[in-house]
């Protein structure tokens, strides 16, 4: 190394020393023992009651007392500890009316001695070291008062089982050695770059994209859409043309346009039928974010009048309005068994014996209760009563899938529903304090027992509801007995698109195994499944990735890829606020050289995605926006959500934050969450870590 290389290496190691030192020496001292306090409290308690009129007002001012030094105690041993072994992951120096100071940022605050190390995410003088870099001059309220001065010094480090491990400054990069010397690395520091404007996107619709995509909004008198050669590729545009009529199912990886196929031959059927582009077309999707992503796809091809929604929203409308009497509320926290026998392919027989039953046994069993409409309270009881009765459930689902539910599971499940049941009986009796609820799967059972006991679904002037066409993304998150309720709301021609990818397949209690057994369940047995064979979307690396992450849940040849791109690569981290710090350095210099790129930064969880929103917030990162329920707004800008909110959509950059072993343990669930984060990268794809990397993930750089 250079005299100047060495002299900061040296500098840290120094202030590591220092402060290990201060830790030995001065050891955390724990607050005193609450059983004390709390003791005076209850006998002041007890002998405020009974003091005389001149002895109320002490006692009362011991009771504030020892009241307040009960609430310090409890913060105080809520309060982090410095870990000896990690105690900072940042070092800034800041010059201030000639006078220098060094402070340290970690997970819990120490300042004794000349040290000062704070949490990063409380205090105050931390953003100095996320807004500014080195050489910068600052002006900020700190505490009491506005400080000036410029940050001289601004380095993060990595530190684990008390040794400095490396040191990241402006002026380079320094790692130990497996002797203890340090060497200068010699490549340049990793970055986002080059994949600008390359995901779809809202701003881009009816301007630049629709000019590509060439959607004037006039009919051709040849019936092609226009330029979709350039847009498509040969086996794609066999299936947008298809007949009008039947069944297209197509399936392929992530990226292989499955999304374009369903939504261009909406478009390619209006072309020919006007009355596609309607009302009468229905696109279902499984989530709210790719409901907005695809309504402002469908106008750009020139349709503009089809129904998107999502599928609980489509089927909560329609259990509303075809059951006004029951509960509009539903309930988020219903047990796992319950989720999974509703949602089973074999209820479609239960329901289907449970109605033939009850028609034989009487045709209006409400008669002495007229009901709102007309056949509702008879689907309501033959659904209560199929889910509670344990012998039928017991028959056709252990014929149908033996061992998948145990008695006692049954048991559960029927003890829930006539609970639930109850609820509504009381409320409907007049019981103002019962606040009954559905199970949002209760939707699907209600409106498929409906078509088996009354008759096709109504619109809403009351005439059957039939569609003209409807497309189904995302297919294999929906459960047969919620596609067997779209089957049953198709017109003559029976034109239905399914497009879905098994190995995105997320959502464990829909039940969707294999496309074979899915179409028999459907009843649509020997139905054709078209593949499509090659990913568009993402680069050579990001697809060997996302592929690697599957393991042996890969079901075919890997996919065709048409593009090369920068290699995947995951950054360890001692310290969240250290990965904040390297994120939004790089996020600042790619929304500064690449304004238009989009970027969605993917956590586990909501509290994960909350902490990095936050801190980034705190590094002023532009155009940063936290995701809360959907609300993605497809526009330039750095986006942190949820993996589970992403599905269908695609960001030239994408960083998956936390991919830990805590988080996603060796199981084909998280295979397959990690493997749709993945594949929402176009060009470039990076994953940030700190603790232990999930076992899953394959080898990166």
């Amino acid at each position: 190394m250079s005299g100047a290389d060495e002299r900061m290496v040296r500098e840290e190691l120094s202030a590591l020393e220092r402060v290990r030192t201060l830790l030995q020496e001065e050891p955390y001292v724990l607050p005193p023992s609450e059983a004390q306090i709390v003791a005076e409290l209850v006998r002041l308690r007890e002998e405020l009651p009974k003091a005389k009129d001149e002895d109320a007002p002490a006692l009362l001012q011991q009771y504030d007392l020892h009241h307040a030094w009960l609430e310090q105690v409890r913060a105080a041993r809520a309060r982090p500890e410095v870990d000896p072994d990690s105690p900072y992951f940042a070092h800034l120096r800041l010059e201030e009316e000639g006078r220098s100071r060094d402070v340290f940022l970690g997970k819990a605050t120490r300042i004794a001695r000349g040290i000062r190390i704070v949490d990063w995410r409380h205090a105050p003088v931390s953003r100095l070291f996320y807004a500014y870099q080195q050489g910068d001059e600052y002006e900020e309220p700190l505490g009491d008062r506005v400080h000036a001065g410029e940050i001289t010094a601004r380095r993060t480090v990595t530190i684990r089982s008390g040794e400095l491990l490396r040191v990241d400054a402006p002026e380079g990069a320094w790692v130990r050695e497996p002797g203890g010397s340090f060497h200068a690395l010699d490549r340049s520091p990793p970055k986002l770059a080059g994949g600008q404007g390359t995901a779809l996107r809202a701003h881009e619709v009816g301007h630049a994209q629709g000019r590509r995509l060439g959607t004037e909004g006039v009919v051709r008198a040849d019936k092609h859409l226009p330029d979709i050669a350039g847009l498509i590729d040969p086996e794609q545009f066999e299936l947008v043309t298809r007949p009008s009529s039947g069944f297209v199912v197509v399936r392929g990886t992530a990226g292989s346009g499955k999304t374009t196929v369903a939504l261009h031959r909406i478009a390619w059927l209006a072309y020919s039928d006007p009355s596609v582009d309607s009302d009468r077309t229905l696109v279902l999707v499984f989530s709210p974010a790719l409901r907005e992503y695809v309504s402002h796809v469908l106008p750009a091809l020139g349709v503009s009048r089809v129904r998107i929604r999502d599928y609980r929203e489509w089927a909560s409308d329609q259990r509303r309005r075809h059951f006004p009497q029951l509960p509009r509320k539903t309930r988020e926290d219903t047990p796992a068994v319950v989720v999974r026998l509703k949602l089973h392919p074999a209820m479609h027989e239960v329901l289907a014996e449970q109605v033939k039953r009850s028609a034989r046994a009487s045709d209006d069993p409400d008669a002495e209760a007229p009901e709102v409409v007309p056949g509702a309270g008879a689907v309501w009881d033959d659904v209560v009563s199929a889910l509670t009765d344990i012998e039928l459930l017991g028959r056709v689902l252990g014929a149908a899938d033996p061992g998948a539910f145990t008695e006692e599971d049954l048991r559960r499940v029927a003890t829930w529903v006539r609970d639930r049941a109850a609820e509504v009986v009381a409320r409907a009796e007049g019981d103002t304090e019962a606040d009954p609820t559905l199970d949002l799967e209760d939707d699907a059972l209600l409106l498929h027992a409906w078509q088996l006991r009354v008759g096709p679904l109504r619109a809403k002037g009351g005439a059957p509801l039939r569609y003209r066409h409807v497309a189904v993304d995302e297919v294999q998150d929906f459960s047969p007995l919620e596609i067997r309720v779209l089957l049953g709301c198709l017109d003559e021609r029976q034109s239905i698109t399914l497009a879905g990818d098994t190995q995105q397949h997320v959502m464990k209690e829909a039940g969707f195994t294999s496309w074979s057994g899915f179409l028999r369940q459907l009843g649509v047995e020997g139905t054709h499944v078209d593949t499509l064979r090659v990913a568009y979307r993402s680069t050579r690396p990001i697809v060997s990735f996302a592929l690697d992450l599957l393991g042996d849940l890969l079901e075919d040849e890997p996919p065709l890829v048409t593009r090369e791109g920068p290699p995947v690569e995951l950054f360890r981290f001692t310290d969240h606020g250290q990965a904040v710090a390297f994120l939004g350095d790089t996020l600042k210099e790619l929304v500064r050289h690449e304004p238009m790129a989009s970027v969605a930064l993917l956590a586990p969880d909501d509290a994960t995605a909350a902490l990095y929103a936050e801190g980034l917030r705190a590094a002023e990162v532009p155009r940063l926006r936290r995701v809360i329920a959907h609300d993605f707004t497809f526009a330039p800008g750095v986006e942190v959500a949820t993996m589970a909110s992403v599905k269908g959509l695609e960001f030239d950059y994408v960083v998956i934050l936390e991919p830990t072993a805590s988080h996603f343990p060796d199981r084909p669930d998280a295979r397959r969450v990690l493997h749709v984060a993945a594949t929402r990268a176009i060009h470039q794809l990076w994953l940030t870590c700190v603790g232990t990397p999930s076992p899953v993930l394959p080898v990166v750089r």
